[in-house]
């Protein structure tokens, strides 16, 4: 057998998640050594045809190009690992499922007409099958690591479901809700970040989305005990993963 082949591919996104990858410096130099990277433009001009054994993809999908490119990604990948919130949750472009698509675009554009864009953004995963999922805006490099790794291994990669609370207790952190009243996501938002915001004493702004099983109720009950309005509390459920948080508030509601 070969040397495994990996492949990055860029959607509507910032390409932070891909720069990740990059970040990950001499772990990187471990991952070439191991798979063959034969599509990444972020790092490199020398593209490869596929088929890939592993294709990453960062961004949402928000054109009908777009839409018909990911079908034929998928069809080229043996495994495919969405990076980020904007690929697992339509990022904070699906702001603009709850808006005027056409009144966004003539305030912003000096000629929408222009534009070819679709109402919506949605994750990799309302268009085509994915195989794993990294959080996170931007992701963790340790987690894709871990993903990249366990794939080449064959096994199921290690990823953590429950809260950041779990995260601020590992690094004893003072809970800055108890202790300052400060609004925080901590206890709905899935972990992966080092609850790196409550180190700082900021709270959690939700960026790597909905733990596995979240309380949205008795959560939303605690941004009002902080004062919080029911505007306020709406926007911050609706940053980084909008359509994530959404979906769950509104489970929660029935």
């Amino acid at each position: 057998m070969g040397t495994p082949t990996l492949a990055v591919w860029k959607f509507a996104s910032c390409d932070g998640c891909q720069l990740s990858l990059l970040d990950c410096e001499d772990e990187l130099l471990a991952v070439a050594g191991r798979v063959r990277i034969a599509h990444f433009l972020e790092a490199s001009s020398d593209v490869q045809p596929g088929p890939y054994d592993v294709s990453l993809v960062e961004g949402s999908i928000t054109t009908q190009a777009d839409a018909d490119r990911i079908r034929r990604v998928r069809a080229n990948s043996r495994v495919l690992i969405t990076l980020g919130a904007c690929a697992t949750a339509g990022g904070i472009q699906a702001l603009r499922n709850n808006a005027d698509v056409a009144e966004y675009a003539s305030v912003v554009y000096a000629r929408p007409d222009y534009l070819r864009t679709l109402g919506t953004s949605t994750p990799i995963g309302a268009h085509v099958d994915v195989d794993y999922e990294l959080h996170g805006c931007p992701i963790d490099k340790r987690q894709l690591l871990e993903v990249i790794t366990a794939v080449l291994a064959g096994r199921k990669p290690a990823l953590p479901a429950h809260s950041v609370c779990f995260e601020c207790k590992r690094r004893n952190t003072v809970c800055v809700v108890v202790a300052h009243g400060r609004p925080c996501l901590g206890p709905v938002t899935r972990a992966g970040c080092g609850a790196l915001c409550p180190a700082f004493g900021r709270g959690c702004f939700g960026c790597f989305g909905p733990a596995e099983t979240p309380n949205v109720a008795a959560q939303t009950a605690l941004l009002r005990a902080t004062g919080m309005s029911e505007p306020e509390i709406r926007r911050l459920y609706r940053t980084f993963t909008v359509t994530a948080f959404d979906e769950v508030r509104d489970a929660g509601a029935d």
